[in-house]
């Protein structure tokens, strides 16, 4: 879902802060910084995931036909899973971020192997449960720990 993409650029812009701060050596403002983007990641995700979860209905009816319900429905309960983990996605582009500020490239990638390999395999694995296409949604955030 697009609701997290300004918390990607969170972890942009604090990969460029923190790399800035790195080349002139003022640790400090990096741990400052680090406490202020924590700040903001909480509240924007808890802003945007109450958001979702009162509105994923009207969220859906803006993508899919209102005579499609069981889509509706189906997307709706999508939503109310995967937006009560935005706070745990929002960390980890922060982390990502820092790493790539601090020049440790090869962490952000195996980070982001293991997260979608173990969203591929647990959607493929929950999928065939009882869960179904639910079991899907709880691989996602399940992948982002």
């Amino acid at each position: 879902m697009k609701a997290y993409i300004p918390v990607q650029d969170f972890g942009n812009a604090f990969s460029t802060f923190v790399a800035q701060n790195k080349g002139v050596n003022k640790i400090d403002r990096i741990q400052e910084g680090g406490k202020d983007s924590v700040k903001i990641i909480i509240i924007f995700c808890i802003i945007i995931s109450t958001i979702i979860l009162i509105f994923s209905r009207y969220i859906m009816h803006l993508f899919i036909s209102k005579n499609e319900t069981k889509v509706i429905s189906l997307g709706v309960e999508y939503l109310s899973v995967v937006s009560i983990f935005y706070l745990w996605i929002g960390f980890l582009f922060m982390f990502y971020g820092l790493f790539r500020g601090l020049g440790l490239l090869k962490i952000c990638i195996v980070l982001t192997v293991i997260s979608l390999g173990t969203i591929v395999v647990l959607a493929y694995i929950l999928a065939s449960t009882s869960l179904g296409e639910r079991g899907i949604w709880w691989s996602i955030p399940i992948g982002w720990f």
